[in-house]
């Protein structure tokens, strides 16, 4: 089991020093640490459809970026 400490320096590796670029890199942070995106990617495979996640990111990021 991994510890406290382990934990959130994984956290903090792979969604805190990362920029968001806009609102769309926020949520795909979120939805890939809660799990969502997983669940997301096994249902797409297994329909045999792309999500639509890749796109709806980049719109995002278009429509409300973040002033960095």
């Amino acid at each position: 089991m991994q510890s406290l400490y382990g934990a959130i320096a994984n956290y903090k590796l792979n969604y805190m020093e990362k920029k968001s670029k806009g609102l769309g890199d926020t949520i795909a942070k979120i939805t890939k640490a809660t799990g969502i995106k997983k669940v997301v990617d096994t249902v797409a495979k297994t329909v045999n459809k792309d999500c639509g996640c890749g796109k709806r990111q980049e719109t995002l990021n278009r429509l409300f970026p973040y002033n960095n």
